[in-house]
């Protein structure tokens, strides 16, 4: 049985991930500020409540994942929040610096306290750290340039962290939802003054929105042996994002 940690585990992708592991046969310590991540509880999955801009709390999370299952196989780093609505020069520096924090530096802080773990564990050449970035980290969005500066710092982070691990057989990349049903989603919507999150779906060559189920299957390849394939780089789950 593999073992697997997820931020994000309370969220719509995060959520879904944990689901798709545990069907993949995984352990797995669900990780989420909030603390509905306790409804997540299963044989084999432990909640742990934490904020990923709390490295202690990261460490601390990890400790008992390895007092528990004595190895860390995979790491979903999915904990993000969404701020939106505004022109560069309108946005509050107090939301750029909160999207730096959770969306990029506790990416940062994810891998600081899981790589360690993984590269002393017994089969580093099995272990995956992957993130989720977002099509924003590819491209740019009307009233979302906070949002893209700090995706666009998530998919430089595993490119330079794959550099980082070379020879190491420990292997990083990153997934881009498109537009995926969620509450993050419904948060878009509203800031953009949108009645419907459906109207997101012409966006997408697929014309309709992606679930968050289909984001963890692709989350799930790059967490499994085969996964190595896809080291250093992004792969694009979103449906045809234009």
């Amino acid at each position: 049985m593999r073992v697997a940690l997820v931020t994000g585990a309370a969220g719509g992708i995060g959520r879904a991930t944990v689901s798709r592991l545990v069907a993949d046969d995984y352990a797995v310590l669900a990780l989420d500020v909030r603390a509905e991540v306790s409804a997540l509880a299963a044989d084999r999955v432990a909640p742990f409540v934490a904020d990923v801009r709390d490295r202690v709390a990261l460490d601390a999370a990890v400790a008992q994942l390895l007092d528990t299952h004595g190895r860390l196989d995979a790491v979903v780093a999915a904990a993000a929040v969404m701020r939106a609505g505004r022109p560069l020069w309108e946005t509050d520096p107090a939301d750029l610096d909160e999207l730096l924090d959770v969306d990029t530096k506790g990416i940062w802080n994810t891998a600081a306290a899981t790589i360690p773990a993984m590269l002393a564990g017994p089969d580093p050449s099995g272990c995956r750290f992957v993130a989720v970035a977002s099509a924003a980290g590819h491209r740019g969005m009307f009233g979302l340039t906070a949002y893209t500066v700090a995706k666009h710092g998530v998919v430089g982070l595993v490119r330079g962290l794959a550099a980082d691990l070379v020879g190491t057989g420990v292997t990083a990349s990153a997934v881009s939802p498109g537009s995926t049903r969620t509450p993050m989603l419904d948060d878009t919507a509203a800031a953009y003054g949108l009645s419907d999150v459906e109207e997101f779906a012409p966006h997408q060559l697929l014309r309709r929105l992606i679930e968050p189920e289909e984001v963890a299957a692709a989350l799930a390849f790059c967490c499994s042996r085969e996964g190595a394939v896809v080291n250093g780089s992004v792969v694009h789950a979103d449906g045809g994002f234009g």
